[in-house]
């Protein structure tokens, strides 16, 4: 038996064009894990920062508030961990925390616009890029991408 699980992955996964995309997959998360720490090290953040907003964003896309539970919860932090990133990025001026008009004790966490044109700014070409690619498929072809990557997120959790 092998002493590292990685390579008893490797004895088991059969050469072909799965795992051809398996790989192309793991390059693609790789590269991306690097776009993203260069924009946080180019602007003083944690890769955590730009994690909670990436997630803040997509909670306001889906129409969700986000409350600072919520935010840590997604992100795998306690409670601590979670006041101190949320007040390193109030500091910044990349959230506010907005109290609930109903009721007081309610606050959520909003992404200022400053840090969604600042994320725009580094992320942008990227995502037109990635756009302009998909448009390079046909419905059915787009919807066979949106399945596989819906279904790696829910293998990856």
């Amino acid at each position: 038996m092998p002493d590292h699980e990685g390579e008893e992955l490797v004895e088991r996964a059969e050469p072909g064009p799965e795992m051809e995309i398996v790989h192309l997959l793991r390059a693609v998360a790789v590269d991306l894990g690097r776009h993203s720490t260069r924009f946080a090290q180019r602007n003083g953040m944690h890769p955590t920062d730009v994690r909670a907003l990436i997630a803040l964003m997509d909670a306001a896309r889906a129409g969700e508030e986000t409350t600072a539970g919520h935010l840590g919860a997604a992100l795998g932090l306690n409670s601590a961990g979670t006041t101190a990133l949320v007040d390193r990025l109030e500091r910044a001026g990349h959230v506010r925390r907005v109290r609930d008009a109903r009721d007081r004790r309610k606050v959520t966490i909003e992404v200022d616009e400053r840090a969604v044109a600042l994320g725009w700014s580094h992320f942008g070409p990227l995502i037109d890029r990635a756009v302009d690619l998909l448009r390079g498929y046909d419905e059915r072809e787009l919807a066979a991408i949106r399945d596989f990557l819906t279904g790696m997120r829910k293998a990856a959790v």
